[in-house]
């Protein structure tokens, strides 16, 4: 009996100056805004096959452009919950198994992350107790958890290398088995710029 998974994104509203800070050099503020919108409205038509429900949680109002596409594609628009990146990340978590078996929690500016990637990861889940889609940054693009533990998300120092292989570590502490999906790359930096152009994504 395949289990009744829940897509949970977790985003920032495109609000100028405050998304996508390390490309206002390259882009500055509004252009950073467009991209971050550019990327988060690509991430809303991935594809829903396979979930049960999917949420866009946002650490702000959504403006009513992104408010109607979320509804038109099938998102329910939630605010993200209060804390740090850990702590969000903890209360979607568990808010998302109470309700169902098993979670997937994305962000928007992974543009290499598709429906296929999507697909292998629920797959995954099927049999594994966490799923993690690795970034080459040393982060992860994905996290897919069928159970749930404040020890995977507190101390952590986060957008730095140091993420994942802490999270393996604390996996193998708990001796919960775990799924490693292929490496992906986000957009984060302007040295990322040019990758996104041989995708077709210009700014």
């Amino acid at each position: 009996m395949n289990l009744s998974i829940s897509l949970h994104m977790l985003a920032r509203a495109p609000v100028p100056g405050r998304v996508k800070t390390r490309l206002i050099p390259a882009l500055g503020r509004e252009g950073a805004c467009d991209l971050q919108r550019l990327l988060l409205e690509r991430a809303l038509q991935l594809p829903g096959e396979g979930f049960s429900e999917r949420f866009l949680w946002l650490d702000d109002e959504a403006d009513k452009h992104l408010q109607a596409l979320a509804e038109k594609l099938g998102w329910t628009l939630v605010e993200q919950p209060a804390g740090d990146l850990g702590e969000r990340m903890r209360r979607i978590a568990a808010l998302g198994l109470a309700e169902s078996d098993g979670v997937i929690l994305i962000g928007n500016d992974c543009p290499a992350l598709d429906g296929g990637y999507l697909g292998s990861a629920c797959a995954a889940l099927q049999n594994q107790s966490v799923v993690i889609g690795p970034a080459e940054d040393g982060g992860y693009v994905l996290l897919g958890l069928r159970r749930i533990t404040s020890s995977l998300f507190s101390d952590m120092p986060w957008g730095t290398e140091q993420v994942l292989p802490m999270t393996q570590a604390r996996l193998l502490q708990l001796d919960w088995s775990h799924h490693l999906l292929p490496t992906l790359w986000d957009v984060d930096r302007p040295e990322d710029l040019p990758r996104l152009a041989a995708l077709g994504i210009n700014i």
